[in-house]
């Protein structure tokens, strides 16, 4: 990962509290161009019982702006609807935590 330190006791427990089972990075967070202006990509999966709403995810989206001190665009897996791009992302990710 380039430039950016994720905190991974802090994002396990963000995880564990939101029912998140896997929480990747992608983007420009793991290539040479991100810089200070770069906002952090994150892939998750939520657990087969959590039901989050888009309520929720803003207030998760908000949360990990706070801990990450960078703007972050959540992404839900099963909301990759475009076959191309949902390959890229999948083939290119990094997982940071996994339950």
């Amino acid at each position: 990962m380039v430039g950016l330190k994720v905190p991974s006791e802090q994002i396990e427990n963000f995880c564990k509290r939101y029912q998140i089972t896997e929480f990747a990075l992608f983007g420009s967070i793991l290539r040479d161009e991100f810089n200070h202006e770069s906002d952090v990509d994150v892939l998750v999966i939520f657990a087969s019982e959590a039901h989050p709403s888009l309520f929720d995810l803003a207030i998760m989206r908000d949360e990990l702006a706070k801990l990450l001190n960078r703007d972050v665009d959540l992404v839900e897996k099963s909301a990759l609807r475009n076959p191309f791009r949902k390959s890229h992302i999948l083939n290119n990710m990094e997982v940071v935590y996994a339950a």
